[in-house]
């Protein structure tokens, strides 16, 4: 199967059954629901055979493919994964049919089109693929800015309160990141010998002070992307406004490109550079870490408090990401899945919660696991692997970012570990607030507040706290696939790791 296409079929599939979820009658909104639902999960039986196919500990690169496009700028359809790539592939391919699953009813409280809602989440999931497959600079800027428009419309079209607003915001501040990227997009072909392909670029000898200004263009649409302080303010209005599966796919995998473009770009193809601009990027870690986990404490609003905590996780990730040890490395990258099933959980949860409720607001909810006790249960669960709690995997990914940075740089591991305290706070706090405590008599009165899960919301939950609990005691078979390929960035960027004694190897640590 290794010769097998992959990459461009898992990419393709998606978009072909978008189109014929698109076109099915407006009047049989269950049928485009069950397609869109079936086509996702055929994407994920594919994905779990290219899984298998990958061959830990063979070439960096797996499942490359090419095909001309553009001869004459050098532009070609390549596609190629490495550890890294892989497990977000998965990623995908796991949570995009629990999020069609979940968004049963949303477009249907619209009162806006249920194919073209469905539709929209499988082009979603193309263009997320493919930026996560691309191995053409020029092919992945294509899929990094296509990726916005199925986003926008989800949001500005399905959303919630303000929806047009922060449609807009998160449009236009994803937009000016891309335009850096253009940029720097260029001035990398004209000094890279008019070529896109990355293993090409990633052998050309570029001066310092033109790497720094292209490291930059690149640096600053992923720290956009991602979203890292201070270009975080996007976030916490997208995901308020944006269905509940829509946010969970946002926070879950669409920022991850960011985290994503800097491990396969901004460090092999500039790794003086990053190096250079290292210190910044840890400084914007720490304050992401301990500003972003302060603001969830004082939020009122269930989805711009689970957003604010996704900042504060990125925070750790890039920290992770410019500690270049191989420990922190890896730990950023096994932090980037462990993120989005958790928070992928807690989105989906805190969206079955609000649609019962009819409202975002904490001050609305109060004692509800005395009328839903199997979600209060599950939202505490989520809340729980959100704060990294020992036995979840989150617990694994932070320990890993915290130990490998300590080995090199103490400071900013201490202050690092502060936010776990925070994050105690903020969870504890919401889940107190929800679910804990007097009833309020209010929520007696609305019907939604007297069904717990059912079946199809069980089926939701249910595979991601099994991966969740899983991958908190035994991620070796996920950090096998990835060690390889962030060893082999760290190569790129000319950095070794101190001597094991003091952190221990990778293997080590994970166990």
């Amino acid at each position: 199967m290794s010769n097998f296409p992959f990459l461009s079929v898992l990419t393709v599939a998606p978009l072909v059954g978008a189109l014929v979820v698109a076109f099915l009658p407006r009047h049989r909104p269950e049928l485009a629901k069950q397609v869109a639902f079936v086509w996702s999960l055929l994407v994920l039986v594919l994905s779990v055979v290219m899984w298998v196919s990958f061959k830990v500990g063979g070439d960096r690169f797996q499942f490359r493919e090419s095909y001309s496009w553009i001869p004459n700028w050098g532009v070609s359809f390549t596609f190629a994964a490495d550890g890294i790539a892989l497990v977000m592939l998965m990623l995908i391919a796991v949570l995009v049919p629990l999020v069609i699953l979940a968004s049963w009813h949303d477009a249907e409280s619209s009162k806006r089109s249920v194919p073209v809602y469905f539709a929209l989440l499988l082009v979603l999931e193309c263009t997320m693929i493919g930026v996560f497959a691309a191995a053409d600079v020029f092919l992945f800027y294509v899929f990094f800015e296509v990726m916005l428009v199925p986003m926008y419309f989800l949001i500005g079209s399905y959303g919630g309160h303000q929806r047009q607003y922060a449609a807009v915001k998160f449009f236009l501040y994803s937009l000016v990141g891309g335009l850096f990227m253009l940029a720097a997009v260029i001035g990398l072909w004209v000094v890279g010998g008019k070529t896109f392909d990355w293993q090409a670029l990633s052998q050309v000898d570029i001066s310092t002070g033109t790497e720094r200004w292209l490291f930059l263009g690149f640096f600053l649409a992923f720290a956009i992307k991602a979203p890292f302080f201070p270009f975080h303010t996007w976030l916490p209005d997208a995901g308020g406004a944006a269905p509940a599966g829509a946010a969970a796919l946002l926070v879950g995998v669409l920022d991850k490109v960011g985290t994503f473009g800097i491990l396969r770009y901004c460090l092999p193809l500039f790794p003086e550079a990053s190096k250079w601009f290292a210190p910044w990027a840890l400084a914007l870690g720490v304050i992401g870490i301990v500003y972003a986990a302060l603001l969830a404490v004082g939020q009122n609003d269930l989805k711009r408090l689970v957003s604010y905590t996704s900042i504060a996780h990125f925070g750790f990730i890039g920290v992770g990401i410019f500690a270049f040890t191989t420990q922190a490395g890896t730990g950023a990258v096994l932090y980037m899945l462990n993120h989005g099933l958790a928070t992928g959980l807690l989105f989906l949860v805190v969206g079955m919660l609000i649609s019962r409720r009819g409202s975002a607001l904490i001050s609305d909810f109060g004692g509800a696991g005395k009328l839903v006790p199997v979600l209060a249960g599950v939202l505490f669960f989520a809340g729980l692997a959100s704060l990294a709690l020992p036995g979840t995997a989150p617990f694994i990914s932070e320990f890993l970012v915290l130990i490998g940075t300590f080995t090199v740089n103490k400071p900013v591991a201490v202050i690092a570990t502060l936010g776990i305290i925070l994050a105690a706070a903020y969870v504890l706090w919401m889940v107190q607030r929800t679910t804990q405590g007097t009833l309020n008599p209010a929520l007696t009165e609305v019907d939604g507040m007297r069904r717990d899960l059912n079946l199809r919301e069980k089926v939701v939950v249910a595979p991601l706290i099994a991966l969740i609990v899983l991958l908190g005691f035994y991620p070796k078979p996920v950090t096998d696939v990835i060690n390889p390929a962030v060893q082999a960035t760290m190569d790129d960027i000319g950095r070794t790791d101190p001597a094991p004694s003091v952190g221990g190897t990778v293997q080590e640590a994970a166990k």
